[in-house]
């Protein structure tokens, strides 16, 4: 029997959205899987509005479809739209790189470099979760201290479809160990102020995970189902 994950807060749906979320990109609800609302309320703990509300969420993030006749479904990219949409981001995140090394403040600075120390042990313990949700943060950080709202927006909506599978890109041990040692560079070009070398280093991380992802996925080596 699946373990039980309570939920307690005063806005129900957004805390139900963020436990979805993280079994979306962990794989524990597999890619192309029906969100199975009965099972899941009774997982979370929640009633069905609540739930569904979560669901309309993660629709407008693009993490599921809603489709007629069959209800929520966990996205499943093919090869193509994943390439592109790699292509995409990589762009997107160079610039927010180029822009918030241009603009961070200090504070700001200060908050990226706790969480990549953060991360560090995360990564030093293999505690794949752990180590994602501050990737994702660092992530998240570097391209609020772009200071451009209409970039955020683009970015959060091109970066939720990907992120079942840059979770899975950290499964490949030499892989991930290359991956630590880029967010290592780019802390270093963010503190330099160095907008050129930030804006490459995004460029080249972002690519690095594409080719990872699509030579798993021609391999047959992604693991888009949840390992139990």
């Amino acid at each position: 029997m699946a373990d039980v994950i309570p939920i307690r807060s005063t806005v129900l749906h957004e805390q139900v959205a963020r436990k979805l979320r993280t079994m979306l990109v962990e794989g524990r609800i597999p890619a192309g899987a029906k969100l199975n609302e009965r099972e899941l309320s009774e997982r979370l703990q929640v009633s069905r509005t609540p739930l569904r509300e979560a669901i309309r969420q993660l629709a407008a993030e693009g993490l599921v479809m809603l489709l007629p006749h069959r209800g929520a479904v966990a996205i499943e990219l093919d090869e193509v739209e994943i390439a592109h949409s790699f292509e995409l981001l990589a762009a997107l995140e160079g610039l927010s790189g180029e822009l918030a090394a241009q603009r961070i403040a200090d504070a700001e600075l200060q908050a990226i470099r706790a969480l990549h120390f953060e991360m560090m042990a995360a990564f030093t313990r293999r505690d794949l979760s752990a180590y994602y949700r501050l990737n994702a943060q660092i992530h998240a950080a570097i391209n609020a201290a772009a200071k451009n709202p209409v970039l955020a927006r683009t970015y959060a909506q091109t970066n939720a479809r990907l992120q079942a599978l840059r979770f899975r890109s950290n499964q490949d041990e030499r892989k991930w160990k290359r991956a630590m040692k880029e967010h290592s560079q780019m802390v270093d070009a963010l503190a330099a102020r160095d907008a050129a070398g930030l804006r490459a280093l995004l460029i080249t991380h972002v690519n690095n995970k594409r080719d990872v992802v699509l030579e798993m996925m021609r391999a047959g080596t992604l693991a888009m189902t949840s390992k139990g």
